[in-house]
C-alpha cells in the first residue's frame, strides 16, 4: 500500500515511508501533518505542547479579547510559523491559560497557570511582566540587572497577539500585566536559580511548541543516527537550523542531551554542531569551573572564552578524534570548529 508523504513543517524532517506505514491512525498522522505531532519509528505520534511564550501570548490575547466579549479559545501564529488555537479563560479584560506540555512528561511547567489583565489605554501597547515572571539578579550577555526573563522570541509573539488582539476589538491603546501566580514555587525546580533568574520561571520558546522529548522519541532519533552514513548530531532547534545550513548534504538529528547515545550508534565521522551550553559541558562537565560565570552563554563573552574553547576542544579531539565539533552563536555565527 502506498503511503502519502509526510513532512514535518516544523522541522522540515521528511518521516520515511516505513515510518508513515505504521502509522494505522489517521488522526494521529493528521496531527503529525499539522506539525502538533511527532512520528515516531513504530508509527505512534506524540503531541507537542506549547512553551511559556506560547502561553503567556494565550492568557495576553484573551484578556485583550475579552475587553469586548468573553473568549474561550484564542489563535494566533507561533515562531515557527504554525497558526495555533489555544484553550483559555477570558472575561472582562482578564485571561488565563494553562500550560499544556503536550506528551512531555518531565516538563515541570505543565498545568501552570497564567493570567493577563488588561485595561484600555490612549494609545499604544504596553505588556508588564509581575509576579511569577522570574527576573535576573546579575548581568548577562542579552539581559540587564532586573530585566525580566522573557526570551526575545517570547515577547515579540506576546507584543503581536496584544497588539493584533487590540486592534481586531478596535482599542487605541492597551496595557497588560502577566502574571504567573505559582512560577515562583515552580521555578525552584529549574535551573533558574543556578542561572542567575529568580521570582519566578522564565518565559522562553523559540519555536512556540514543546517536543516530546521522552524515551521513546529518543529511540526514534538513534535509530536515524544509527542508520544516517554522514550524520550531524545537534541539541536544539536554533543549532538544528544552522546545522542544515552548514551541513546540507548530510543527515541532521536532533538528539537534545542525548549526545552520549547517539554517539555510540553513530557511523564513522561524526558532527556535532549547535549552540555553545549543552555542547560545551557535553565535552567537559566542568567547563565553568574557575571561570566565574554562572553559564555557558555568560562565558562566551569574556576574554577567557577563546582559551577555554580551544582547550575544551582539544582534550576532547584527543578522547574522540572521529568526532569534529562546530559551535554557532544564536545569530548563526561560527564560534569555533575543532576541525
Amino acid at each position: 500500500m502506498e503511503h502519502k508523504e509526510i513532512i514535518d513543517p516544523v522541522t522540515g524532517f521528511l518521516y520515511p515511508a516505513e515510518w508513515v506505514g505504521r502509522c494505522t491512525d489517521l488522526t494521529a498522522r493528521d496531527l503529525a501533518m499539522s506539525g502538533l505531532g511527532v512520528l515516531t519509528a513504530d508509527g505512534s505520534v506524540l503531541r507537542r505542547g506549547f512553551t511559556t511564550g506560547t502561553t503567556a501570548a494565550a492568557a495576553c490575547r484573551a484578556a485583550v479579547l475579552s475587553l469586548a466579549d468573553p473568549v474561550d479559545a484564542v489563535s494566533f501564529l507561533l515562531p515557527c510559523g504554525l497558526e495555533v488555537v489555544v484553550r483559555v479563560r477570558g472575561d472582562g479584560g482578564r485571561g488565563e491559560a494553562g500550560k499544556d506540555s503536550g506528551d512531555y512528561r518531565s516538563d515541570v511547567t505543565a498545568g501552570l497557570a497564567f493570567v493577563a489583565v488588561a485595561e484600555r489605554t490612549p494609545a499604544g501597547i504596553e505588556v508588564e511582566y509581575g509576579e511569577g515572571v522570574g527576573r535576573f539578579v546579575r548581568e548577562t550577555p542579552r539581559y540587564p540587572l532586573g530585566a525580566p526573563a522573557v526570551s526575545p522570541t517570547a515577547r515579540e509573539t506576546i507584543e503581536e497577539a496584544v497588539r493584533s488582539a487590540a486592534a481586531s476589538v478596535g482599542l487605541p491603546g492597551v496595557r497588560v500585566r502577566l502574571s504567573i501566580p505559582e512560577g515562583a514555587a515552580v521555578a525552584a525546580k529549574t535551573l533558574n536559580p543556578r542561572i542567575g533568574v529568580e521570582g519566578g520561571i522564565s518565559v522562553l520558546g523559540s519555536t512556540g511548541l514543546v517536543e516530546p522529548w521522552d524515551d521513546h522519541l529518543s529511540e526514534s532519533a538513534l535509530e536515524r543516527v544509527e542508520s544516517a552514513e554522514q550524520v550531524v548530531l545537534t541539541t536544539g532547534r536554533l543549532g538544528l537550523r544552522y546545522a542544515r545550513l552548514l551541513f546540507p548534504d548530510r543527515e541532521v538529528v536532533l538528539v537534545g542531551v542525548h549526545l552520549d547515545n547517539a554517539l555510540a550508534v553513530a557511523k564513522d565521522e561524526v558532527v556535532i554542531c549547535g549552540l555553545p551550553g549543552l555542547v560545551m559541558k557535553f565535552m567537559d562537565p566542568g567547563v565553568l569551573a574557575g571561570t566565574g560565570c554562572a553559564t555557558v552563554e555568560e562565558l562566551t563573552g569574556t576574554p577567557a572564552w577563546q582559551g577555554v574553547m580551544e582547550q575544551t576542544f582539544a582534550s576532547f579531539k584527543a578522547a574522540r578524534p572521529k568526532v569534529r565539533v562546530v559551535i554557532v552563536a544564536r545569530d548563526g555565527t561560527v564560534l569555533g570548529d575543532s576541525g
